[in-house]
């Protein structure tokens, strides 16, 4: 059709010469670092402790999840003496942070952890196949740039976590200890360390010039360095589903169904996880068998039939998970020897998976601000140095955040003709292929997190929408129907970049703390 052409012509233009202009920035990785690791590690009963720094830390972290061990991981190499303090160093049981996107696997390649995905049955994962309406589509991450290593990853979360912790405390300067941090210890307006209970209730205190926050979703620290505004839009309800095979082998899969999607991938060569999104926070009861009733009658009928025996069967064995997910803007109040990072700071629905690729590309941003510093004793000095990492992190950050809060609101169902139109209207236009399928991709994927595109085409969805609703013969209805899409998608995705942050987004030259020079020695 004529309007399917134009669209094509805009989002050519603009959305190929951005995807290739951000392969084109693809750093060759050579070799494999070679490490000299320490047999200090140990399982969930006993802390992991190299030799004490007898308090001459230069950097605490709180946290050992992807941010916190990575980040330990790497300023460690750079030298730095580390104290990261984690709260339980058992292996994480958790439904979420199984799906690395291609572009967080290539951060992981920068940092030399790739080999954090190796021995843990890690499954390589090549793209996205979407289901609506008995109709399917494979939607393939654009890769060819890239080396035959590089796709996506999916994993049991646990034992990626352990393997990221083991990697860090296998180097001399780092420090990792269980405890479980209960405030942060201020002075004059500036934090100077932290206060934290031993696994053997033994109180205690760790002062380091700069203090890096990184305890999860429920950071109890996190209000005294931010506005935390966290918002729960939904909940999954996670299963493990056995014995059967996807339809699309090495791919996530994501079933539009009613009343919000649901999503299937690999974590292992024999089970698939399945993550039911179930709107708002009240969930049927597990306990009084609600759930599973809501499973097999609402959901079991919309899911493809290829998995349908292996789905019936995963609820029967009754090992159903749930669990909240949050949205939060970063919204930091700068603070001397202090910083945020990974889900203490910033949080977008899970839909997408790219929660791990955002405190990646965060650790490699810090990592890179705080190599021209020799020291980190003037507070207050590297505080007005480091604003500089808020704004720096924004364009990939936000571009992933809007992205995750849009696409959830696209694909979960509504009464409004105008949001339905909308639904059907993305599933055709991913289905044109090219750059119709490529550019959104390139963004989920972390390949090309540009904000730029991602606002082309969310919009060129909607004038597709609206172009099938006018042609071939407009009516009164359909106009209207047209006119109510376009301010839908504004209605969904402006106060999403507005939160963001529209200047920081798509203009951080513009914000002066991006101009900052390192502190003078």
């Amino acid at each position: 059709m004529v309007y399917q052409y134009i669209i094509g012509v805009v989002a050519s233009l603009l959305g190929i010469a951005l995807l290739y202009s951000s392969r084109g920035k693809k750093k060759s990785i050579e070799g494999s670092m070679e490490i000299q690791r320490k047999e200090c590690f140990q399982s969930s009963d006993n802390v992991a402790c190299p030799s004490d720094f007898g308090g001459n830390e230069d950097i605490i972290i709180v946290g050992a999840g992807v941010a916190g061990s990575a980040l330990a991981y790497t300023l460690a190499k750079d030298g730095r003496r580390v104290r990261m303090i984690e709260r339980d160093l058992s292996e994480p049981d958790r439904i979420v942070g199984e799906l690395l996107q291609p572009g967080g696997y290539l951060k992981l390649m920068e940092l030399g952890l790739e080999d954090c995905v190796g021995d843990i049955d890690a499954q390589s994962v090549y793209g996205y196949a979407l289901f609506m309406d008995g109709r399917s589509i494979k939607l393939s991450y654009p890769l060819e740039m890239f080396n035959s290593e590089v796709a996506g990853r999916s994993f049991h979360h646990g034992r990626f976590i352990q393997r990221m912790r083991e990697k860090a405390a296998s180097l001399p300067n780092v420090q990792l200890e269980q405890g479980t941090v209960t405030s942060l210890l201020e002075e004059k307006g500036k934090i100077k360390g932290v206060q934290y209970k031993t696994k053997t209730g033994q109180q205690l205190t760790s002062y380091a010039p700069l203090t890096v926050v990184c305890d999860g979703c429920c950071s109890n620290l996190r209000r005294s360095l931010c506005n935390p505004k966290v918002d729960i839009p939904s909940c999954f309800v996670g299963l493990v589903l056995e014995n059967c095979k996807l339809p699309y082998a090495n791919h996530g899969h994501v079933v539009l169904t009613d009343p919000s999607p649901i999503l299937f991938y690999p974590i292992s060569s024999t089970e698939i996880r399945c993550l039911v999104d179930i709107p708002g926070q009240k969930l049927p009861s597990i306990s009084n068998g609600e759930m599973a009733n809501y499973l097999k009658t609402v959901m079991a009928p919309q899911i493809p039939p290829e998995l349908h025996t292996a789905f019936i069967s995963a609820i029967d064995k009754g090992n159903i998970r749930t669990m909240q997910n949050r949205s939060m803007p970063a919204a930091p109040y700068p603070t001397p020897g202090a910083l945020l990072m990974g889900d203490a700071f910033n949080m977008r629905h899970p839909l997408t998976g790219g929660g791990m690729t955002v405190a990646l590309s965060d650790v490699i941003l810090l990592r890179d601000l705080l190599r021209h510093l020799d020291t980190l004793s003037d507070a207050s000095a590297l505080c007005k140095y480091l604003e500089s990492f808020y704004t720096l992190r924004k364009p990939v950050a936000s571009t992933i955040n809007t992205l995750a809060g849009a696409l959830y609101k696209v694909f979960s169902s509504s009464p409004d003709p105008s949001r339905k139109e909308m639904w059907h209207a993305c599933f055709d236009y991913l289905s044109l292929g090219g750059v119709f399928s490529n550019g959104p991709i390139a963004i989920l994927s972390g390949l090309n997190p540009c904000p730029l595109s991602l606002v082309l085409h969310f919009f060129a969805v909607a004038l597709f929408g609206v172009g099938r609703l006018l042609i071939p013969y407009p009516s009164p209805k359909r106009v209207w129907i047209g006119a109510r899409l376009i301010s839908g998608a504004s209605a969904i995705i402006l106060p999403i970049i507005k939160a963001e942050g529209v200047r920081q987004m798509f203009l951080p030259a513009a914000v002066p703390a991006d101009y900052r020079a390192p502190p003078v020695k």
